[in-house]
């Protein structure tokens, strides 16, 4: 790989780094995150604008309310100085204070940094302009998907392509790295490294466009988690009579047991979505140990869904069927 290249990648993955923000827990006096007993929802201190739903409203006062409470105390005692106190209660959610999410904009609140500049803040507004248009949150989540993987459509395909390309190279990639197995000398890593590159122009492969199409998506994908996480007007609507705030798991103990679907739907979307981006250029020891690492994630994910609300689910099923798709269009045009 030439060095101009390997600087480009660096640039991007420090970019990455500096620009990725974060989701807060909204957290209570006692130091835990603030939790709906009701939905088993962990509430954001972020978010984007003002929640309507009354339990949650509550939630926020009382939490505000507990947490002044406290650093007044903290102050009489000399625990924290006046300028410290002062920064804490800067620092508290003032949901009264925040605009409807009917009026948000991609310029309310000002500038917050490069990362709800550029990535959060649009998302969140098309997401909500999209509700506002077909009616429902839900919905808009699988419309805005939708939205983003086709504007990133012909990256992904690219990189599909390559995948698929790689699989054809495999065999030859193999008797290459049997040829070179108990050589290690520069003449021979020189002479393995030609016809390498021999082998990737007969296959019309680029081993540096995958890379750089991977971590073009990952910024939009943490974005478009956080911009869900922060909005709560998707948390106050439902989806085919599922709530979209509520947890598979909490829905269950309540004996809500239709939400066992979800976890199903993510297993399944998850399995296929891996299946079919595996076993590119692997060696039979490789793709053992890429089925362990593709089992052990798909257990992860799926117990991590029960906990998941269901508006992030919607989202996941959404983005991993895109792609099982792309990739069979891929394979059967191959």
């Amino acid at each position: 790989m030439k060095k101009n290249n390997r600087g480009k990648i660096v640039i991007l993955l420090v970019m990455l780094f500096l620009l990725t923000g974060c989701t807060k827990n909204l957290t209570g006096a006692d130091g835990k995150p603030v939790q709906n007993k009701e939905t088993g929802q962990v509430l954001p201190s972020n978010i984007m604008c003002a929640p309507t739903d009354e339990d949650n409203l509550e939630l926020y006062h009382q939490t505000r309310k507990d947490l002044e409470t406290k650093y007044e105390k903290q102050l009489e005692d000399g625990d924290i100085s006046k300028k410290e106190y002062q920064k804490k209660i800067d620092s508290l959610v003032d949901v009264d204070k925040l605009v409807s999410c009917d009026k948000f904009t991609v310029t309310t609140g000002g500038y917050e940094g490069l990362w709800n500049t550029i990535f959060v803040k649009p998302l969140t507004w098309i997401i909500i302009k999209i509700g506002q248009l077909v009616k429902n949150y839900g919905l808009a989540i699988i419309v805005t998907t939708l939205l983003i993987r086709g504007i990133m459509y012909p990256l992904t395909l690219k990189t599909a392509k390559q995948s698929e390309n790689l699989k054809k190279a495999n065999p030859e990639l193999q008797k290459l790295e049997k040829k070179y197995a108990n050589r290690k000398d520069e003449q021979a890593m020189m002479q393995k490294s030609t016809e390498m590159m021999q082998i990737y122009k007969k296959y019309n492969i680029n081993p540096l466009s995958g890379c750089i199409f991977g971590i073009i998506q990952i910024p939009l994908f943490f974005a478009f988690y956080e911009s869900l996480y922060r909005l709560p007007v998707l948390f106050e609507d439902t989806f085919l009579s599922l709530s979209m705030s509520t947890a598979p798991l909490k829905a269950m103990e309540a004996g809500h047991f239709i939400y066992l679907v979800l976890p199903v739907l993510v297993f399944l979307s998850t399995y296929f979505s891996f299946k079919l981006n595996s076993g590119a250029s692997m060696n039979a020891e490789q793709a053992k140990q890429m089925k362990y690492m593709m089992i052990f994630m798909n257990v992860m994910i799926v117990v991590m869904s029960f906990t998941m609300s269901t508006a992030i689910i919607i989202y996941w099923i959404t983005n991993s069927t895109f792609t099982i798709i792309q990739n069979l269009i891929v394979k059967r045009s191959k």
